[in-house]
């Protein structure tokens, strides 16, 4: 039986910012971790992007400031939050600044590719709490802007982005700085070992939530494989939002300057198209996700790092232009549809060079994607591959359609092939040399 809101420890000034939000029931991952958040616990959460982790730890950390008050020091938080991406750190702290609507503290949000200035300046105002993405944290620190000797509350979220981005080394350094009395709380959509590892630097006897399985998908996402030609991948994308002609659509790629091409290229067939990625100024990156919000651009182009933070409502389709290099990511992307409740699509293209990548991802979500062979680009996959065309249209990725795995989620030996090895190597290479400076 769900609980509300109302029947938590939180003060009447939360309680009515929530009451404004019509926030009533909390999800399963802010149930869990607002009670042991509030009683002082260090927190390790496991919850896929979507699920409403930045109220589980913004609301328990507001209610803890309100009962220890302190005087507000010129750079010196009380609040540190730190996230990978610009547009996770901005929503993050408007998150801060809705659900304290009703209370005195400031919050405020630094980060890079833009000029410090304004930053400088608002730290002097003595913000309670920071939200900051970890490049720019450290470059105010090292020109003595700002200092954590007053920090009370560390929280870290998307850990594991914060990895994949090359961020760890920057991540140990503001850990290092941090003062041995806090309360730390760590959030990560997946758990592999290196970020267990992470987190047993930060945190000190963890209480640990976990609400979804890592790397399950949302079972009310309508999901389909095309298998089509490198070539033929613009006109299939074409052809796919051509025929979704209501809602608003996200696209993934695996390249900066591939996003590019494609938005070009769809707003040249008469779809209105933006892309956003990390080479993007910010004022650009944030008027591309005003104008898709507003439906003004129905076609959103993004690389995995930009979309992380993309809180967008009423995405009805996802479409996989490339594969991720890694398996996870799968998840996260087809997660941005089919949001609170509702059913969504994920359409995923897959070309020559990107069934070693398929098949890796097959074996994490343990389930074969539905193919769909009806499409006019439908191009014949690789001989090893021919018995999974099983033609028609998606399906839903559950119930008896896919063919599920079983628990050890493995495969004959086909993915031990060539075209698995490709993929390993490219997700290797992607390992390194990935930084992205936010």
């Amino acid at each position: 039986m769900s609980i509300s809101f109302s029947s938590l420890s939180l003060s009447e000034p939360l309680q009515e910012a929530l009451r404004s939000r019509n926030y009533t029931t909390p999800s399963p991952i802010q149930e869990r971790t607002i009670p042991i958040a509030l009683e002082g616990h260090d927190v390790m959460g496991c919850a896929q992007t979507g699920t409403g982790k930045t109220a589980a730890f913004a609301l328990p950390i507001l209610e803890r400031l309100t009962r220890k008050q302190a005087r507000r020091q010129p750079g010196k938080p009380r609040v540190l939050v730190i996230a990978p991406t610009r547009e996770l750190a901005i929503q993050i702290e408007e998150s801060f600044r809705a659900y304290g609507a009703n209370l005195p503290f400031r919050s405020e949000v630094i980060f890079g590719g833009v000029g410090q200035n304004p930053q400088v300046r608002a730290l002097q105002k003595g913000p309670e709490i920071l939200v900051a993405t970890p490049g720019r944290l450290l470059d105010l620190i090292g020109q003595g802007f700002l200092g954590l000797e007053a920090l009370e509350y560390f929280v870290i979220d998307e850990a594991d982005r914060m990895l994949d981005m090359g961020f760890i080394h920057d991540v140990r350094k503001i850990i290092r700085l941090l003062p041995a009395k806090r309360q730390s709380l760590f959030f990560s959509a997946t758990m592999p070992d290196s970020i267990v590892e992470l987190a047993n630097t930060i945190l000190r006897n963890p209480k640990k939530v976990e609400v979804t399985p890592p790397a399950t998908t949302v079972e009310k996402i309508d999901q389909s494989l095309r298998h089509v030609a490198s070539s033929d991948k613009r006109d299939a994308l074409t052809s796919i939002l051509a025929a979704e002609r209501n809602g608003l659509a996200l696209v993934f790629t695996g390249m900066k300057h591939v996003a590019n091409r494609v938005s070009e290229h769809l707003s040249k067939q008469g779809i209105p198209a933006a892309a956003i990625h990390g080479n993007k100024s910010q004022s650009a990156r944030v008027r591309a996700l005003e104008e898709f919000r507003s439906g003004r651009t129905r076609v959103l182009v993004a690389t995995d790092i930009a979309a992380r933070g993309i809180d967008v409502k009423g995405i009805d389709l996802v479409v996989n232009y490339d594969l991720p290099n890694e398996p996870d990511s799968y998840v996260h992307r087809i997660g941005r549809t089919a949001r609170a409740g509702k059913e969504g699509r994920a359409i995923s293209l897959c070309d020559e060079g990107s069934q070693g990548l398929l098949r890796q991802i097959e074996k994490v979500i343990r389930m074969e994607i539905p193919v769909d062979s009806g499409h006019p680009h439908h191009r014949q996959p690789q001989r090893d591959d021919q018995d999974r065309v099983r033609g028609g249209g998606g399906g839903r990725g559950r119930g008896n359609s896919p063919k599920k795995r079983g628990p050890s989620g493995n495969r004959p030996a086909r993915g031990q092939g060539r075209e698995g090895q490709q993929g390993r190597a490219r997700r290797s290479r992607s390992g390194r040399g990935n930084r992205q400076r936010t």
